[in-house]
């Protein structure tokens, strides 16, 4: 993959993972549409590296099809990187045991048409445009990294919407795998642990609740980093031989049930 003739996409690019990896990328010379609903750091993180912003909804068609043609218009596209993602911890039932306060269905469903439908459609777009791409060796004409968590394997309590939307990001990338082979396009899914992006900084404390956090991991005992995360995927993007797999990135970490 030759990075510094492409364009890239990465959803959910204005903060945490996405914007690590959005500098990554653009350190390689690609061109890169930070996409997110986040006008102000979205702007921000596209004017220090670059690129171009995009205002966009992933679940919108439309919306998603003009930030790959701004891409497009730049540059072959050959890297989309899906990091949007939504997590809210609802358990299954409420402490009353009554409907009422039962985990909400339309909770439930934005997470999925967020986290998964969201991936899908990013995957469907920005693939019918690299198919369109003059191949490089191996006949490659693009990379897609999805992102999962390892609550797709090991939730917690108030996880079933989250690890169901990133269990199914696990399942579909395989077969997606198989269905984008014949256009030379790769598709691999990280799932990252713990790893210290701003979802943990409305904690009291969040210096004292990320160091206690940080123990659940085997070795090194820490929060991983935004930039290990954009280390691993352009590693993805970069080895030719990496298609089809499911990477964690969690430095041993299995989460109890709470």
């Amino acid at each position: 993959m030759v990075l510094s003739s492409s364009s890239a996409v990465v959803t959910g690019g204005a903060s945490g993972l996405g914007a690590a990896t959005a500098r990554a990328l653009a350190a390689r010379g690609a061109y890169v549409v930070v996409l997110d609903l986040d006008d102000v750091r979205g702007a921000e993180i596209a004017a220090e590296i670059g690129g171009r912003y995009a205002r966009a909804d992933v679940t919108s068609s439309d919306e998603v099809e003009a930030a790959v043609e701004a891409a497009r218009s730049q540059a072959p596209l050959r890297v989309l990187v899906n990091c949007a993602g939504i997590a809210p911890a609802v358990r299954t039932i409420g402490r009353d045991g009554t409907v009422a306060s039962a985990h909400s269905l339309e909770i439930f469903r934005k997470v999925l048409e967020v986290n998964l439908l969201g991936t899908f459609n990013c995957i469907r777009i920005a693939a019918s445009a690299m198919s369109a791409n003059v191949p490089e060796e191996d006949g490659e004409r693009g990379v897609i990294i999805n992102t999962a968590s390892i609550a797709a394997f090991d939730g917690q309590i108030g996880q079933a919407a989250y690890g169901a939307s990133k269990g199914g990001i696990v399942g579909m990338t395989l077969p997606v795998a198989r269905d984008l082979a014949v256009s030379g396009i790769r598709v691999n899914t990280i799932a990252p642990g713990l790893v210290d992006t701003p979802i943990y900084d409305t904690a009291p404390d969040p210096a004292a609740f990320k160091a206690t956090l940080g123990k659940s991991a085997l070795f090194p005992a820490r929060l991983g980093t935004p930039a290990e995360f954009a280390e691993l995927a352009l590693s993805l993007i970069t080895n030719r031989y990496m298609n089809a797999a499911v990477v964690r990135m969690d430095a041993g970490t299995r989460l109890p049930a709470r």
